[in-house]
């Protein structure tokens, strides 16, 4: 069976489904005719998906003097945040390791990615295909040069290392703001004392 099946987005949906069900990998990749890999990356994007899209739905309250207030609003202030929700928001996220100031950000950036990733992907497998057919004397009419096959190997290069690069400065990024958010809270805990 050929493993080379493209997914579609109602197949993505269903192998979430079913993997939610206990369906185990090998068994879906049978089903939908990819391999385990495919499946394993499916069911990857669509739990940092449901990360990158968590919808905030609870309420935190805290009874505070006016004294620590007026700091917390002077700090705030200070960092261009501009509602007291949102301090409370990020200093719980870096509480928690998970400092993402920019949600949406983080997830177009991640569809970027893995978009860049796909293509990348798609262009070796295109220089692959047409190197096996010049060797196999297969070519469709004009035969696919060296010259030109190093220029897809170039540009599929660039688009995987260009996926990477994204997801280097995001990473970059987040820690930087792990570390903003550690030293805010050193000053809350600091204030506070």
């Amino acid at each position: 069976m050929s493993r080379s099946k493209r997914l579609t987005d109602a197949d993505r949906l269903e192998i979430v489904r079913e993997a939610a069900e206990g369906i185990s990998t090998s068994v879906l990749a049978e089903r939908f005719g990819v391999s385990v890999r495919a499946i394993q990356y499916t069911l990857k994007a669509d739990a940092e998906r449901q990360t990158d899209a968590a919808i905030p739905v609870l309420a935190v309250s805290v009874k505070v003097t006016a004294a620590e207030l007026a700091a917390l609003d002077e700090v705030l202030a200070e960092a261009g945040i501009e509602s007291r929700a949102e301090g409370l928001r990020r200093l719980i996220q870096a509480a928690g390791g998970v400092f993402v100031p920019d949600a949406q950000m983080a997830a177009e950036m991640a569809r970027y990615r893995a978009s860049l990733h796909e293509v990348g992907n798609g262009v070796a497998q295109i220089a692959k295909q047409m190197t096996q057919a010049n060797r196999q004397g297969q070519g469709a009419g004009s035969e696919l040069t060296e010259l030109r096959l190093a220029q897809m190997r170039g540009l599929a290069r660039f688009i995987l290392d260009s996926a990477d690069e994204i997801d280097l400065l995001l990473r970059r990024r987040r820690d930087a703001m792990q570390l903003e958010a550690t030293v805010a809270l050193r000053e809350f805990a600091h204030a506070a004392e």
